[in-house]
């Protein structure tokens, strides 16, 4: 025999009551069909009698809603005598309930006993209709069976009573029954009274333990236990199999896939529970069993959580060693029905803090205070505090104990995403660990922790990028271009979840189309600034996430901190935050150390030459750096580098802008600025505390050349043609060439345009190349050499790109 146990919404419509007589008439087993009310039913009933205890007339429009809702599924479902007989039934009955509907108005009062009375009719209608339209099925009134008692105010299975009505019942069972789930009396008065929400799951899990049954059949609107939330994590998928105690721990932690203690009945005789869909009938669903098969490699099977929490901690000095204090917290709190699903305790004894709804936080503050009241008179007991608003999450699976480092796999990537767990626990037998974090944090949480234990065939980094110039359309381009790659060869899920530019920005938490992303910017509506990017960012609240800036904006750059603060990544090609301001900047690294995450700024310098990344290595392993002379300027390297009889120095800046070597306005590079920013940032990566204002500047641009429009520039450069050509002519016969070097030496920083011999490093520099040489106490006597294209959208672009993937470490 099998008890298939239908929901609310198994039975909430036509179409859905058909699905249910396919189901149970194809079965070629006996079969007791347990159903709730039809979809949205209780509520209604519940909110009808509300409204009359208060006097409002409306509830009668209420109650014709509640009759026209089940005419209009019968009218649908049935016809000839059965249609009939069903309408005859559901008009008496119902009219039982207006009555009551009408006393409640009268007397302006609704009491729990008839509260009770009035949510029974959803359940009794319900199950007749169904039993009507399943082919030879019967019907049985969940009342004459189901008994309870009172305990703390509330509806318990008396078993004893139940049990032999059920055997009695069912004894000589063959074909289809049907009754109404949720629904029972009192033991003792025989009064109506239910079992509670899901309380329909319970009916059948008790019906099932009492005739042991072969399997019970919960039919819901899903495929099974999933591993998250599908609402949360659209990755989340069904969970094939689960041990008992897996699936009552998920359902104690939020998991609504059924009603908790309907595992309790079947466990204790090894019934097996399958949860199957309705609407997906051919779906395998999930197996609830005493020994489930794992999943390789998967240590845990879920993960479950409860947004309605509080924490109420009672501390002082006066608990540590003092025998009992625990039992009368605990004693104190289920005398007065109030539940606790978290313990947390310092192993001190001077604290311990519970997890309780937030509905009951703050009497079970006020009932504490009373029963400690002489403590913390004496002041044994410091306080009893509440705090409101928080979230528990879940993660269970018994292949937990077998596994060393579950617990800090847990709390490492929940740091790393900027997570803070206020209070945490995790019982002997290591099948949940639970801890307690923000409401604000609790989607952040389940996907880190989803994408970690469940997703770990790959790594997935969320990116949001600001600045859609040559650099960043080319970023985009390489990252759809490498993406498939990255995926299939690194295990890497790179998903640009934010672009933006200086007018519009758009948001997809599930990824921007790159193919189509320039489209998409273009027609969005939604403005852009710094402000709007840095809340929009950190309010989105994705795990994983990094902020790659592309743009050259001061704004931009002051948004940093902020981003790091809440455990965002921050990779920039944007010299500004890692050049300005030296407290700024060693705030923004301290801050990144801080939240365990990155900082990276490699691009600053070099393009994509791997010089700030190579410092780095180099002081990290205990080397020092002596020295730096660096060629850094592309501009300026091409500018001497095309300088000759034939081209003179006012055409070789003309040729370096049209190149798309130099900005619009050449001075900006001709005035050293954008080399005096270079040798600072990595000065400062070397170690040395060094600030723009502190570079020499010997620049080869007289200072009036750099004042007035920039036409006026264009019209006077020329005068200086004459004196270049000069120094050119002297320096190709000695077999020099002009370089623009900064130079860090005994601490100190400087720029300024240098002969050098055909000898030298510097010499053979082609086209807008960088070269850096780093001299060290390693690499004393002949420095580090690092030479390579220096300038340019791609190359800048690939250098972005790799300190992006630096982030999750892969090779």
């Amino acid at each position: 025999m099998h008890v298939l146990k239908f929901g609310g919404s198994s039975v909430g419509s036509i179409a859905s009551i058909k699905n249910v007589k396919q189901i149970v008439e194809e079965r070629k087993e006996s079969v007791i069909v347990v159903v709730s009310a039809l979809g949205g039913i209780t509520d209604r009933l519940i909110a009808t009698a509300t409204k009359a205890a208060a006097g409002d007339e409306g509830y009668t429009e209420d109650f014709q809603f509640i009759r026209q809702r089940h005419f209009d599924v019968v009218n649908g479902l049935l016809d000839g005598e059965d249609l009939s007989s069903v309408k005859l039934y559901i008009t008496e009955i119902l009219e039982e309930l207006n009555n009551i509907y009408r006393g409640i108005y009268l007397i302006r009062e609704l009491s729990a006993k008839t509260l009770c009375t009035v949510v029974s009719y959803g359940e009794r209608i319900s199950s007749r209709i169904v039993a009507t339209v399943i082919k030879d099925a019967k019907w049985v009134d969940s009342r004459e069976i189901i008994k309870t008692v009172k305990v703390f105010d509330k509806n318990v299975c008396d078993f004893e009573a139940t049990n032999p009505n059920v055997i009695r019942q069912f004894k000589d069972h063959q074909g289809i029954t049907v009754m109404g789930g949720f629904i029972s009396s009192d033991s003792q008065t025989g009064e109506v009274t239910n079992l509670g929400r899901g309380g329909s799951d319970y009916t059948a899990a008790i019906i099932a333990a009492a005739l042991n049954a072969e399997l019970l059949e919960i039919w819901t609107d899903v495929d099974g236990f999933m591993t998250a939330d599908p609402r949360v994590i659209n990755t989340a998928y069904v969970i094939p199999e689960l041990s008992f105690v897996e699936a009552m721990e998920l359902c104690n932690f939020g998991a609504k896939v059924i009603y908790p203690p309907t595992i309790f009945p079947v466990y204790h005789k090894n019934i097996p529970i399958v949860i199957k869909n309705t609407f997906n009938p051919s779906a395998a669903g999930t197996l609830i069993h005493a020994n489930p098969k794992h999943v390789s490699g998967k240590v845990i099977k879920g993960i479950s959580s409860i947004n309605d929490t509080a924490l109420v901690t009672i501390s002082g000095l006066g608990m540590v060693g003092v025998i009992g204090v625990n039992k009368r917290i605990f004693s104190t709190l289920a005398d007065n029905g109030i539940s606790v699903f978290l313990v947390s305790q310092a192993s001190s004894e001077n604290s311990t803090t519970i997890g309780v709804k937030n509905g009951d936080a703050e009497r079970a503050v006020d009932i504490l205070t009373s029963e400690f009241e002489k403590e913390l008179a004496m002041g044994e007991i410091n306080s009893i505090t509440a705090e409101h608003d928080l979230a528990t999450v879940a993660i269970v699976g018994e292949r937990m104990r077998q596994t060393p480092g579950i617990a800090g796999k847990l709390f490492r990537i929940l740091g790393q995403n900027g997570i803070n767990v206020i209070a945490c626990a995790q019982g002997a037998s290591e099948t949940n660990i639970s801890f307690v974090t923000t409401k604000e944090s609790l989607r952040k949480a389940i996907n880190v922790i989803h994408d970690s234990f469940f997703l770990w065939d790959y790594n997935v980094l969320n990116i949001f990028l600001t600045g859609v110039g040559l650099v960043g359309r080319n970023l985009l381009e390489q990252i759809h271009k490498q993406q498939p790659y990255l995926l299939e060869h690194r295990n890497l899920k790179l998903r640009v979840v934010g672009l933006s530019n200086s007018r519009h920005c758009i948001f997809n938490r599930d990824g921007i189309d790159l193919s189509t992303w320039e489209e998409q910017l273009n027609a969005s509506q939604d403005p852009s600034s710094p402000e709007i990017l840095c809340k929009s960012i950190i309010d989105m609240n994705v795990f994983n996430a990094v902020f790659v800036d592309c743009t050259a904006s001061t704004d931009i750059a002051a948004i940093y901190e902020p981003l790091l603060e809440h455990s965002i990544s921050v990779v920039c090609a944007n010299k500004v935050a890692a050049s300005g301001d030296y407290e700024n900047y060693r705030q923004l690294k301290r801050t990144a150390r801080k939240r365990g995450i990155k900082y990276l700024f490699e691009t600053n310098v070099g393009a994509g030459l791997p010089l700030i990344s190579t410092i780095n290595n180099l002081r990290n392993s205990g080397d020092e750096i002596l020295k730096i002379e660096a060629v850094v300027s592309g501009t300026l390297n091409y500018i001497f580098n095309v300088l000759s009889k034939d081209v003179p120095m006012s055409k070789a800046i003309r040729m370096a802008r049209e190149a798309g070597y130099a900005e619009p306005d050449p001075r900006m590079d001709l005035n050293g600025s954008d080399v005096i920013r270079k040798i600072v940032i990595l000065s400062r990566e070397a170690g040395y505390r060094i600030s723009k204002e502190d570079v020499e500047k010997r620049l080869f641009i007289p200072d009036e050349y750099f004042e007035g429009p920039v036409e006026e520039f264009w019209e006077k450069i020329p005068q200086l043609d004459a004196h270049f050509e000069q120094m050119r002519e002297r320096a190709a016969k000695e077999r020099h060439r002009f370089r623009f070097v900064a130079t860090l030496e005994d601490g100190k920083a400087r720029v300024e345009l240098r002969e050098v011999d055909d000898q030298h490093p510097f010499y053979r520099l082609e086209g807008s190349n960088n070269v850096i040489l780093l001299t060290t106490a390693r690499y004393k006597e002949l420095p580090m050499e690092i030479k390579g294209y220096g300038a340019g959208a791609a190359v800048t672009a690939a250098g972005v790109f790799a300190d992006i993937i630096s982030i999750v470490n892969i090779r």
